[in-house]
């Protein structure tokens, strides 16, 4: 389902443009983790960390990755979410949308469902919780795989 709110930042042209906005230099080490986060969907800074590695255009460690990562969801430019492995995922699309939450794998996947997030934010517009202030609605769905497991003997 298209989604007219999509606010990616696939063009690395767009990507500089971003940054140098906001006064941060493009460096190989921020060009690569976006790279790898426009491949990757959502992730962890390991698995970031891996596939710039992999890639071989810059040398990063975890702990850059992870400050990296952090500093652009702070800005708005991915989003992010804790697992239920205690690991921060970050996720290239920051637009309203929903999440199914594999707690074996770890694995993010995105729900775009514009028709169910409209009917959650008209029934949730006008309610009042005491002591908040909504700033943003996040939908997750935690299930596993369905997919039958085969057990080698």
């Amino acid at each position: 389902m298209a989604n007219g709110n999509i606010k990616n930042h696939t063009n690395i042209e767009q990507f500089k443009a971003i940054l140098k906005k906001h006064s941060l230099k493009a460096t190989a080490q921020r060009l690569a983790v976006h790279e790898a986060m426009m491949q990757l969907g959502h992730a962890s800074a390991d698995m970031v960390t891996d596939a710039i590695r992999r890639n071989g255009k810059a040398k990063v460690t975890v702990a850059s990755v992870y400050n990296i990562l952090t500093q652009l969801a702070l800005l708005g430019i991915y989003d992010y979410r804790m697992s239920a492995n205690n690991k921060m995922y970050f996720d290239v699309n920051t637009f309203p949308h929903m999440h199914i939450y594999d707690r074996e794998s770890h694995i993010y996947k995105d729900v775009i469902d514009d028709e169910l997030i409209g009917i959650v934010e008209e029934k949730l517009r006008h309610r009042r919780f005491k002591g908040f202030r909504i700033e943003h609605i996040d939908i997750q769905l935690i299930g596993v795989s369905s997919k039958k497991k085969f057990q080698t003997a």
